[in-house]
């Protein structure tokens, strides 16, 4: 079965390795090369075990900050754009304790397939700057604390890696770097099997694993349209894409995936489905590190707090942060930036001399309850899946998800066979 992947992010790219190992014959579409969207400069965290949706009900109560503060590091900017009031009312309705229950139930499962699936991609892949130092969650308070206990608890009961809630000295001693940030930790959840690694290097060695396995490429191919047929067969009406119409022309093929990030949405639409993904503006800063005992660290850290994450990635230290819901802007300002560098020199100020900053922003596909679309939508043509809305953990999500994809094609192949 000849199959077409519209995408060439981490999403698009795992779902090329997991159909081309199923025997079908793939093409892979993008307007950019492998990996230069939101996966370029992500957080580089691969968050197997600790993935607390961000629909939670604590956002209730901090609607009013996140409204009004402009250093808050979840920010709304409400536009006359009706796809994003209507992700936005559909965000709201998710952040009960019960939906938060199941989607942390969903992602850990996909999660934990997708660690399963990377694991052996791995052994295919050279230069990634692949790391297994484990993870820190770092709280300011004793509420927080609290809250990740109960998130502990919960994902305890269904099935996660070992974590345990760990003192502020035990987190220094877990990461020595973070001694001067002693007095601003009431605690931390350690999760010593997470992981990290160069989402843009590991698309950019997927694409040449991909190639070398027969694998076709169409990139700076910016898709215009669909052709599509219509007809019916034992009295049911069919509707199927028959080749996406690109600036280089018609790539036909005999069935299709959409990973193309925060755009499916406007692509779903031209197709007739009503895809719930929405931006989630995201920045990062990438920083040659000191490489002095202690000064930057080796294992990940997020700042739940600031919302940001640190991850190290060979000899240097990606910073990311913040989740705007802001549209499609793609401008980088720069006090979002000085935001990245004022945490990091917080945290670690003599890991780096702060001179290169690589700034960088990306549009996260994120679902209003965190749990990405995978497989059929109500609406679109029959031979179109869809794999998008992993939101922020679409590095972590996407070998999973492209496997429960593939494993989703072939049952509907049975059936019609």
């Amino acid at each position: 079965m000849h199959i077409c992947v519209l995408g060439a992010g981490i999403v698009g790219l795992a779902t090329a390795w997991q159909l081309q190992r199923g025997g079908h014959q793939v093409t892979v579409i993008d307007r950019a090369a492998p990996g230069e969207g939101a996966s370029a400069g992500n957080g580089a965290q691969l968050s197997y075990s600790y993935v607390a949706p961000l629909a939670d009900p604590s956002i209730w109560r901090q609607l009013p900050h996140l409204l009004l503060s402009p250093s808050s590091p979840l920010k709304l900017r409400p536009t006359l754009d009706p796809q994003q009031w209507r992700w936005g009312l559909a965000f709201l309705a998710a952040c009960n304790a019960q939906t938060a229950a199941a989607s942390t139930a969903r992602l850990l499962s996909l999660a934990a397939a997708s660690r399963a699936v990377f694991d052996n991609v791995r052994a295919e892949l050279r230069d990634i700057d692949f790391s297994a130092t484990g993870k820190l969650v770092l709280y300011r308070s004793a509420d927080a604390l609290e809250g990740a206990r109960r998130q502990i608890d919960l994902q305890r009961g269904l099935g996660s890696a070992p974590q345990r809630l760990v003192s502020p000295e035990e987190a220094i001693a877990i990461e020595p770097a973070l001694a001067g940030y002693h007095r601003q930790i009431a605690g931390a959840v350690h999760t010593p099997s997470e992981c990290a690694a160069d989402c843009l290097k590991v698309c950019r060695a997927l694409e040449a694993v991909l190639r070398a396995r027969g694998v076709a490429f169409s990139l700076g191919a910016e898709i215009e349209g669909f052709d599509r047929k219509q007809g019916g067969a034992q009295g049911r009406a069919h509707d199927r894409v028959q080749a996406v119409q690109t600036a280089g022309g018609p790539v036909h093929a005999d069935a299709f995936v959409m990973a193309l990030g925060s755009a499916s949405a406007r692509f779903g639409r031209q197709l007739g489905a009503y895809l719930p993904v929405y931006p989630l503006k995201g920045y990062s800063i990438t920083l040659d590190v000191d490489t002095a005992p202690g000064a930057a660290p080796m294992v990940s850290v997020t700042d739940s707090a600031r919302k940001t994450v640190f991850a190290r990635i060979g000899s240097r230290l990606r910073v990311a942060g913040m989740a705007e819901i802001v549209g499609y802007d793609s401008r980088i300002p720069g006090d979002r930036i000085d935001t990245l560098v004022a945490a990091t020199k917080a945290l670690f100020p003599h890991c780096s001399d702060f001179i290169e900053l690589a700034p960088w922003t990306g549009m996260r596909p994120a679902t209003p309850t965190g749990v990405p679309i995978i497989g059929r939508v109500d609406g679109a043509p029959d031979n179109m899946l869809f794999n998008t809305g992993h939101g922020a953990l679409g590095f972590t999500l996407a070998f999973g998800s492209a496997a429960e994809l593939a494993s989703a094609l072939s049952l509907a192949n049975t059936a019609k066979s």
